[in-house]
């Protein structure tokens, strides 16, 4: 049985559009896979400090008790990582970028020689062998052509997974949350056919 992490970033408890959307794509996969639920909005990881740092460019073996504590919540994460054969991701928009929780998470699990490694033509990554679905919400509609360019978040989500080696992504959005009762209703609809439509097929995949 393949495994699957959903990973929720929204800190919005109770009230998230994001969450409903995580939560439905569970629901399509929840006979067929094993799944990890990891939320970052109600327990976002820790940023990182001088011990942690330290702890990333030291040998595993000459680790102090500090840098071990401090690199605790660092392996966990990149452990579910691993073990992931799909990801999914719920990624809300603040500022125009991902939230201080989903960011903490990357610092966190972006650690060379675990999931990269600079070779002779750069940056390789090693999570590699790995498909990925973002699921993506904003106040404002950014496929309009002169919001684009305020787009921070999807194009940072593409190149930070693409650096850990996961590169068969595909972007989930529902935008206009702040445009209106209509606006807001007909794209997370769009979002949840959408999520429905891969959840059937990865399901048939793993039936074949």
């Amino acid at each position: 049985m393949q495994n699957v992490l959903i990973i929720n970033s929204s800190p919005n408890i109770g009230f998230s559009k994001l969450t409903q959307l995580t939560a439905l794509f569970a629901e399509q996969l929840a006979t067929d896979f094993n799944i990890t639920l990891r939320d970052l909005g109600t327990n976002p990881p820790q940023h990182l400090d001088q011990v942690a740092l330290s702890g990333f460019v030291t040998p595993a073996d000459q680790h102090s008790d500090n840098q071990k504590a401090a690199l605790a919540v660092s392996n966990e994460l990149i452990a579910e990582l691993q073990a992931a054969d799909v990801l999914i991701i719920g990624s809300a928009m603040h500022n125009h970028s991902i939230t201080s929780g989903l960011k903490a998470y990357f610092d966190q699990v972006a650690r060379a020689g675990i999931t990269f490694e600079y070779g002779v033509n750069g940056p390789e990554g090693l999570l590699t062998g790995k498909q990925a679905y973002v699921i993506t919400t904003s106040g404002g509609d950014y496929s309009l052509d002169f919001m684009k360019k305020m787009d921070f978040q999807t194009p940072y989500l593409r190149h930070i997974l693409a650096f850990i080696g996961i590169n068969e992504v595909e972007f989930i959005p529902s935008q206009g949350s702040a445009m209106g009762p209509e606006v807001a209703a007909r794209n997370h609809a769009v979002a949840e056919a959408r999520i429905k439509a891969i959840g059937s097929t990865l399901s048939n995949n793993v039936a074949a």
